[in-house]
């Protein structure tokens, strides 16, 4: 599917652009970030589903064979262990279709980042 086309304006457009199948395992992995960041709000950015508290929290996007997860360097290495059986990059993580997606684990790294913003937000408050 050509996705890198389109100009999403929403979650729910980017979503509804994949087969039934992804759009589940899509809708599934937005149910679980927003259960593990209730405050975060939902937007586009990069052309990616992106939720945000206080600044980009995590992004998540759907490729021909794999999820790719974009919880930030930190979220990474901080989960470097619990991740060593994905392919991984500096930022990122690669989900592959044809197994279950973690979701304990993204629900995990996303607490993770939330804690991380909130904690950035506080230390550039005291610093005023």
């Amino acid at each position: 599917m050509e996705v890198n086309k389109v100009k999403f304006e929403s979650i729910d457009e980017y979503i509804s652009h994949f087969p039934v199948p992804i759009q589940e395992i899509l809708s599934t992995l937005r149910k679980v970030i927003k259960e593990a960041a209730p405050d975060a709000t939902e937007k586009i950015s990069y052309q990616m589903p992106t939720f945000y508290l206080h600044r980009n929290l995590v992004h998540f996007a759907a490729y021909k064979n794999h999820i790719g997860f974009y919880p930030t360097s930190s979220g990474i290495a901080a989960f470097s262990n619990e991740l060593s059986e994905y392919k991984t990059s500096k930022g990122a993580v690669q989900f592959p279709l044809d197994k279950p997606l973690p979701y304990e684990l993204i629900t995990q790294i996303v607490k993770f980042r939330v804690a991380e913003n909130s904690r950035k937000v506080e230390e550039k408050m005291e610093k005023k």
